[in-house]
C-alpha cells in the first residue's frame, strides 16, 4: 500500500473532462490548450490512502512515528530499481498507462536507446519541442517545467488558497543559507510535475547562479492532497536544493527543486558562477513526480 501512495499511481489526465463519483480526486486543473477545466484522475483507493495518511490526526501520528523513514527508504530502493537494466521493460507499460499524454515524437532520442527506465524518464526533448517565449526580453520570466502551474503575488496569498502546512514560510522553504529579506513578501510560483511529464527543468530567467544550497529532508508526496493538508509541511520538510539566481530585471530569484515520494534524486547541470539564459536546461528529477518553486523578490 505504501507503493500506491507514490506519484507513480497518479493517473493525471488532460482529456478526461470533469469526473464525479468514487474515483474522483477532486483536483481540478485548467488546461490552457483546450480552455477546459479538467480533473486529475486518480484511483479512488489511492485517494483514500493519501487522505488517511496526510489529512488526519491518525495519519500525522503515523508520519511522526516512522512513516517518513519508510517513504525515504522506499524511494531509495525504487530509485535503484529504476536504474537497473531490468527496468527498461517497464517503459512500454508506462507509455501504455499514459497513452495520449506522452508525445514520443518530441523526444530527442529513439525509445530503443534507453537502457534503463530512468534514462527514459529523464529523456531530453528536441530543441523545437519547447520554444521559449520572448527569448530576447529578460523582463519576462518563462515556465520552468512541464507542469500544473500556480502563481501567487505573495506568500500570504499562497497559504490562503493552496499551501496549508502547519509552519509554511519562505524562511522555512529556503533555509538560513538561502533566505534573503527581499524574499519575505515576494511572489511565489509553483510548478508541479506529474510522472508522465517531461522531467527536466529549465531556467525561467537570465542571470548568474550565485549559489546552491542542499537541504536534506523527507520524501512526502507532492500531490495536492498532501500539500493542502494542515497536518504536514511538504515544501518545508521535503528534501530540496535551492539555487539563487541574480538577475538585472528581477533581482534575486530563488529556484527550489523539491524531491518527493519516489524522487530521491535531484540533479543540476549548471554550477555556481555560471551565467544562464532564460530557457536553458537547469537540471532534472529522476523517477516520480516532483515540484519546482520559484520565489521572486517583493
Amino acid at each position: 500500500w505504501m507503493f500506491k501512495l507514490s506519484e507513480w499511481a497518479n493517473f493525471s489526465s488532460y482529456d478526461v473532462g470533469l469526473r464525479s463519483g468514487s474515483t474522483a480526486s477532486h483536483i481540478l486543473v485548467f488546461d490552457r490548450r483546450t480552455k477546459r477545466l479538467v480533473e486529475e484522475a486518480i484511483d479512488g483507493k489511492i485517494v483514500l490512502s493519501m487522505r488517511a495518511l496526510y489529512q488526519s490526526k491518525v495519519g500525522l501520528t503515523l508520519i511522526d512515528s516512522g512513516v517518513k523513514d519508510i517513504l525515504k527508504n522506499l524511494s531509495e530502493k525504487q530509485g535503484k530499481k529504476m536504474n537497473s537494466p531490468e527496468s527498461a521493460k517497464d517503459i512500454p507499460k508506462f507509455l501504455e498507462l499514459f497513452a495520449g499524454q506522452i508525445n514520443m515524437d518530441e523526444t530527442k532520442d529513439p525509445i530503443e536507446s534507453f537502457k534503463t527506465f530512468n534514462e527514459f524518464f529523464i529523456r531530453q526533448l528536441k530543441p523545437s519541442a519547447r520554444p521559449i517565449a520572448h527569448i530576447d526580453d529578460g523582463s519576462i520570466a518563462t515556465c520552468a517545467a512541464d507542469c500544473r502551474l500556480m502563481a501567487y503575488s505573495s506568500v500570504d496569498e499562497s497559504t490562503r488558497f493552496w499551501i496549508k502546512g502547519r509552519k509554511f514560510s519562505i524562511e522555512g522553504l529556503l533555509g538560513a543559507d538561502a533566505h534573503y529579506n527581499a524574499f519575505k513578501n515576494g511572489s511565489l510560483v509553483i510548478f508541479r510535475l506529474a510522472p508522465q511529464d517531461y522531467h527536466r527543468f529549465h531556467v525561467p530567467v537570465s542571470g548568474t547562479v550565485e549559489k546552491f544550497v542542499e537541504i536534506p529532508g523527507c520524501l512526502y508526496t507532492v500531490n495536492p492532497i498532501a500539500v493542502n493538508s494542515k497536518y504536514c509541511n511538504v515544501f518545508t520538510e521535503n528534501k530540496r536544493v535551492i539555487s539563487i539566481i541574480s538577475t538585472p530585471e528581477f533581482g534575486k530569484v530563488a529556484f527550489v527543486a523539491i524531491g518527493a515520494t519516489m524522487v530521491g534524486s535531484i540533479t543540476f547541470v549548471k554550477k555556481e558562477g555560471d551565467y544562464v539564459h532564460k530557457g536553458d536546461e537547469f537540471g532534472y528529477f529522476s523517477f516520480g513526480g516532483s515540484t519546482v518553486i520559484c520565489v521572486f523578490e517583493k
